[in-house]
């Protein structure tokens, strides 16, 4: 078991770092409303990976690749939630064109608007239901049971995701106090709302 987790951190660990709406949200929010943001969002979005670990464990993620009316309407719901983060980004960076007043940011204020955001991005997202269930059966041996080894696999990419994002938030808020020109500030807003819409054409298209 401790070689199978092993494993499996290893690999969630190459997963979780590479580029998606989770970790551009976090550089977001971090930007936008500090670090204390940015962790909110985090907060978010590692409560929703619990939420489909709990449900793998269960077997409720099946219904994903069983149906697919089920899968096919959480992806449309959320693309449509990446939409609007994305159209959202690009309309606040038209209004980016002066300094900013002090306190002000161009995404909801509040961390509880930033865990929330966090949250339905990643329960919105039926390719993280997908990930939970698919990868994790791979690792865990026959002889464990699978429901345990499934909220361990969970317990230990979620710590992975929390280094990462305490990471991403550090590096992206030493960033933005450095770099306080408008025109920053309206770029990444620029370069966010169309990645949003990219991540959104692409759940769009997938036929998983």
């Amino acid at each position: 078991m401790i070689a199978a987790g092993l494993a499996f951190a290893g690999v969630a660990m190459l997963i979780n770092m590479a580029p998606g709406p989770d970790s551009l949200l976090v550089v977001r929010m971090s930007v936008a409303q500090g670090r204390q943001g940015g962790l909110a969002a985090a907060l978010g979005i590692l409560v929703g990976c619990m939420g489909w670990g709990i449900a793998t464990a269960a077997g409720l993620t099946a219904l994903l690749t069983a149906s697919h009316l089920a899968y096919d309407t959480l992806r449309v719901c959320g693309a449509a939630y990446l939409v609007l983060l994305g159209a959202t980004a690009l309309w606040h960076s038209r209004k980016l064109t002066d300094p900013e007043p002090a306190g002000r940011t161009t995404v909801p204020a509040g961390r509880f608007a930033a865990f929330r955001v966090g949250l339905g991005t990643n329960l919105l997202n039926p390719k993280a239901g997908v990930f939970y269930m698919s990868l994790i059966p791979q690792f865990v041996p026959r002889d464990v049971q699978m429901f345990s080894a499934t909220m361990l696999f969970t317990a230990i990419d979620v710590i992975e995701l929390a280094a990462w994002y305490w990471l991403l938030t550090r590096a992206a808020a030493a960033l933005s106090e450095r770099i306080q020109r408008p025109v920053f500030r309206r770029r990444l807003e620029q370069i966010t709302g169309v990645a949003f819409l990219g991540f959104a054409a692409n759940l769009l298209t997938d036929r998983s």
